[in-house]
């Protein structure tokens, strides 16, 4: 519960700070320009990237992933299967963003929050953009006369915390840190931990005018040595069509939230175990800049 709180308090206390950081910034913008579209999204692949909506701007986001490619000819090697994630972002201000969401993966709903802290300068000055990320999500599956035990709501939750630190070098490649802290707030004590530590590293190249490449991967540090998941790895290529971000995805992880991606990734990606899927984002301007 203490979790749950921090989450959703972190968002009013940046919202509170927004007038103070502007004018800070407005002494700096005087010296140099802020850099923008660090990177295309506000996906890297399956985890965030530092990128937040315009004030007043809704992004639909719509996530599908297929079962593994060595699954076979018999499920046309995974195309048989598919999970999908509905969720939408807005931009409260230029640097908060809130959104919401539900993957089918364990039926799970999720909401969140993403905050700009510091913004990359062009010509010195700062030299990275930082994001601020939070997210609480609750699985309902099993229904509760479905489970083979008793299971509340509170056992459901699951809290994320992550700071997106990232650097564009140049129009072309970017890169990003994502040191991450994961809390389950059940698991099986025998393989898994209820809060891991994990560090994602990524990055962006952008190889035509409308089409990059995108990679992440993330490192767990204290896990059992007999636990059944994988470090999450993933590939997307990016292709830019107007208002429109159409990502193809290979991925080890079958889960399109940061619970799912970062803690419990079954598959090994060197194994075969691959996900073959897509993200489309789509970006409404709802109220005029300014307004």
């Amino acid at each position: 519960m203490k979790l749950l709180l921090l989450v959703l308090l972190i968002p009013y206390v940046a919202f509170s700070q927004e007038d103070l950081l502007k004018e800070l910034e407005s002494k700096e913008s005087e010296k140099s320009e802020f850099v923008d579209a660090t990177f295309k999204g506000s996906r890297l692949v399956n985890g965030q990237s530092v990128e937040t909506r315009h004030a007043g701007e809704l992004e639909l986001i719509f996530s599908h992933r297929f079962g593994t490619i060595n699954s076979g000819i018999y499920e046309l090697f995974g195309l048989d299967e598919a999970y999908i994630r509905l969720g939408a972002e807005y931009g409260i201000t230029d640097r908060l963003s809130v959104g919401m969401g539900r993957t089918s993966v364990d039926k799970t709903y999720d909401g969140y929050f993403r905050y700009k802290l510091i913004r990359q300068t062009i010509g010195g000055g700062m030299p990275v953009t930082i994001s601020a990320y939070g997210n609480a999500a609750i699985k309902t599956s099993p229904r509760k006369e479905d489970a083979t035990f008793d299971i509340t709501m509170k056992d459901r939750m699951a809290y994320v915390a992550q700071l997106l630190i990232a650097r564009k070098f140049s129009s072309a490649f970017s890169l990003q840190l994502m040191p991450s802290f994961v809390h389950q707030n059940l698991v099986d004590q025998t393989q898994e931990v209820n809060s891991t530590f994990a560090l994602g590293a990524g990055g962006r190249m952008k190889v035509s005018r409308s089409v990059s490449l995108n990679a992440e991967y993330y490192y767990r540090f204290n896990v059992p040595s007999n636990s059944p998941y994988n470090n999450a790895i993933g590939f997307g290529i990016d292709i830019e069509t107007g208002g429109h971000v159409f990502q193809l995805v290979l991925t080890n992880s079958l889960g399109m939230t940061e619970r799912h991606m970062i803690t419990e990734t079954q598959g090994n990606f060197f194994d075969g175990d691959i996900h073959m899927g897509f993200n489309i984002t789509r970006a409404f301007q709802l109220k005029k800049p300014g307004k």
